[in-house]
């Protein structure tokens, strides 16, 4: 969905049980709005290659799935 826009990309992920991973700011304003829709993994850290961002997330991995498993509608990582 690399050409989607936002709401394309919400509501796909709302409609599939899918939780979105991101940079976007967008999405984690639209969970706070939407509390039906998905849950959002707001990663706060710049534009960064794939490589990096494995780095950045790795050490959180166990914090952000109890999160999610917590319904936490928003899971930020910064």
């Amino acid at each position: 969905m690399g050409v989607a826009s936002d709401d394309a990309i919400w509501k796909h992920a709302a409609r599939t049980g899918a939780t979105l991973i991101t940079k976007d700011e967008d999405f984690a304003a639209l969970a706070a709005r939407e509390p039906s829709g998905p849950q959002v993994v707001w990663l706060r850290v710049g534009n960064i290659r794939n490589d990096a961002l494995w780095r950045v997330i790795d050490p959180h991995l166990e914090e952000i799935v109890q999160a999610l498993n917590a319904s936490e509608r928003v899971v930020e990582i910064v």
